[in-house]
């Protein structure tokens, strides 16, 4: 890499606080996260900000003790904050728009803490949350937390045996329900789930504590387990926060995944508390008199990060959509919620605007609000294709930034950050730079460099490998690690299995985190986060991201969405194949449109990727997190028994898929997929 590359890199990389906190984040660790340890409260300081003896297990802020509640409501309560809406629920489906304020939520969490406390919940013991996306879900954490025990929440709806695998792992003292949860057509029930998980599960918790929503159900209680959250509230007293140590777990977060069992990431307070606060600022621009929504759910990653902890660190509003993108009832809720609650900044997944671009591709019910206050758009969770992100940008009027994280890192690795000025339009396709702290070793010398300059070079990018562990070259596909130790926030072993944290993560490249994501750096240190490493199909000794093959199929107008996978073939090992949405109104034939899709990728991407398959179908295996299920698909057309994970939005897809994939001869006698009985699905 020549001097001449760095001249040419983008403004945003020299804006000198992010050069100069990025540095310091990698040559001087304690003493950058030293300082921004006191964006949070703490009951005693910490001893040693970093304690790195028994890597790859990190300590951060050892010796310090602070509490989650206390930093999330107790501390803006004492700074005259009570009256400030904390939290905003909106449920069309249910009619209801619910404003909470600090001191309501602040009074609700004592009481259910103290109910908890009476029940025998103290410090380190475990409580399984299983609720819908209401306050209480929320108010269920803090109250745990308040008490220095440790929440895991179990996304609403997934079936009794997914339920029981968790319940079991962690082997909660207590479980804090809903009765039931609303879907477009029907109403989940939550509390018969939850009996039926019990029912199969060899551990037994001491009790239930069932909230009733019953303006929509009210349910029957069992009289020896079950304990209406309503009496329990009256009964309990308010307790104050304990105190409890920096490394300590606050929570046990079951990975979705898309075909593996769950893991239980576990993630230490102190650090997660740190990162949060100073990301709302850093990446995300928001300011503490301000609207943010992260639309997601508190059973995934953003939803306990920028649902519930991030936003109430700051003290800001954070809204609480219970609902979809469409069919809440319809496609006006993003923009209706924008207008309506003033929301400066929206976190989303790139399905949930595919979903609206294929429901309402001219906007025309977006048209019918004000948009005025919004920002910018986040999106992360998946990879986001050039035409989905065009349109977003064209119909909110705002910059759509991307950034990268997975369960396991808690918050960003790399991202567009507002608050330190990066460019509102980086180059398409990136997940942004790294973020302060994240650090790989470079193999190439910049010594004749200045010394500014060598720091771009020396620091910026994240490595990238190939499959003999060699460094792959700039713009190069390969496989991303980070170097270690990693930044404060990052989960701190899997819950329970140290030996598998250790084997999973840092087995293949010692030394480093093994994201098991794909992707690539520029020379400018941006990077480019393709897929799941597993998504990378070899064509031929060509490994070829299907990511960037789905980019080139949607810049088709007439595709709405896609999947591309690897199947087969004799010759060249594997060849790509396409199932993709069609636009509802297009005049044109299926046959011409997969035509035309297959003219288009030899155009763009070129004969190399051997693209010659391509069918219709009426949508896509997905995730309710909004990941693709390519592997599923892959096995299905390779004649191989699918199991269907809990987390599947729409299992009855593969009928339509079977069809399209048997129309290019594949999946001939492909078994039906097995799905567990799913009681979102009834």
């Amino acid at each position: 890499m020549g001097s001449s590359n760095i001249c040419d890199l983008p403004d945003d990389v020299h804006d000198p606080i992010y050069m100069d906190c990025y540095r310091r984040s990698l040559e001087s660790p304690e003493e950058f996260w030293d300082e921004l340890g006191h964006l949070v409260d703490w009951f005693k300081p910490w001893d040693t900000v970093l304690d790195n003896s028994n890597a790859p297990f990190t300590k951060w802020y050892s010796g310090g003790y602070l509490n989650a509640c206390y930093n999330a409501v107790d501390r803006h309560i004492l700074a005259g904050k009570g009256t400030k809406v904390a939290l905003i629920h909106d449920s069309p489906l249910t009619n209801t728009i619910r404003h909470v304020t600090y001191q309501e939520l602040y009074d609700k969490i004592n009481k259910l803490a103290g109910g908890i406390s009476s029940l025998g919940v103290k410090r380190g013991d475990k409580v399984v949350i299983y609720m819908p996306l209401i306050p209480e879900a929320i108010i269920a954490m803090l109250a745990t937390a308040r008490l220095g025990a440790i929440h895991s929440v179990v996304f609403g709806g997934f079936a009794a045996s997914e339920l029981c695998t968790r319940i079991e792992h962690a082997k909660p003292k207590v479980i804090i329900a809903a009765n039931c949860g609303v879907e477009p057509g029907k109403i989940i029930p939550y509390l018969d789930i939850l009996h039926n998980a019990l029912c199969i599960s060899k551990w037994k918790p001491t009790c239930n504590v069932i909230f009733q929503r019953s303006k929509i159900l009210t349910s029957t209680l069992k009289e020896k387990t079950d304990l209406d959250w309503d009496v329990l509230q009256v009964l309990g007293e308010p307790v104050d926060c304990v105190p409890v140590e920096a490394n300590d777990p606050l929570y046990i977060l079951y990975t979705s995944g898309t075909t593996d069992k769950p893991k239980g990431v576990q993630r230490p307070i102190g650090g997660h508390l740190v990162i949060l606060m100073y990301t709302m600022k850093m990446i995300y621009g928001v300011n503490p008199d301000e609207v943010w929504w992260g639309a997601s759910d508190l059973g995934w990653v953003v939803g306990h990060s920028y649902i519930c902890y991030g936003p109430l660190l700051y003290g800001a509003t954070s809204v609480m959509y219970e609902g979809k993108p469409d069919r809440t009832p319809d496609a006006e809720q993003y923009y209706r919620i924008i207008e309506q609650h003033r929301v400066v900044s929206l976190f989303s997944v790139p399905t949930a605007f595919r979903v609206l671009r294929r429901t309402d591709p001219d906007c025309k019910c977006g048209k019918k609000y004000s948009l005025k206050s919004l920002r910018s758009i986040f999106i992360a969770g998946e990879h986001c294709d050039l035409e989905t992100k065009g349109w977003i940008e064209k119909t909110f009027k705002v910059p759509v930034l991307n950034n990268w994280w997975q369960t396991e890192t808690g918050s960003a690795v790399t991202a567009t950050c507002m608050g330190f000025k990066h460019s509102l339009n980086p180059p398409k396709f990136t997940t942004g730079l790294p973020f302060v702290g994240y650090n790989s070793k470079q193999s190439f010398q910049a010594s004749n460099l200045g010394s500014f300059k060598m720091g771009i070079c020396s620091f910026f990018p994240v490595k990238i490998l190939q499959p003999d562990g060699t460094e792959c070259q700039t713009s190069k596909l390969g496989r991303i690690v980070l170097k270690l130790p990693l930044p404060p926030g990052n989960m701190s072993t899997l819950y329970g299995n140290n030996e598998l944290y250790k084997k999973i993560y840092f087995s293949k490249y010692p030394g480093y985190y093994d994201t098991m994501d794909a992707g690539y750096k520029d020379e400018n240190g941006y990077i480019y986060v393709t897929a799941r490493d597993d998504d990378i199909i070899n064509v031929a000794g060509h490994r070829i991201s299907t990511s960037s093959l789905e980019d080139a199929v949607l810049r088709h107008s007439d595709v709405m969405d896609a999947a591309v996978f690897g199947v087969p073939e004799p010759t060249k090992g594997q060849v790509p194949l396409c199932l993709f949405v069609p636009r509802a109104d297009c005049a044109k034939s299926n046959i011409k449109i997969a035509a035309e899709i297959i003219q288009n990728i030899r155009n763009i991407v070129g004969p190399i990727a051997s693209f010659r398959l391509a069918a219709p179908v009426h949508g896509l295996p997905r995730t309710r997190s909004g990941k693709t299920m390519r592997k599923a698909l892959a096995d299905f057309a390779k004649n191989e028994l699918v199991i269907l994970p809990a987390t599947i939005e729409d299992p009855s897809v593969f009928k339509d898929v079977r069809r399209a994939l048997q129309s290019l001869g594949y999946a001939l006698s492909t078994p039906e997929p097995i799905t567990e009985k799913n009681d979102l699905n009834q």
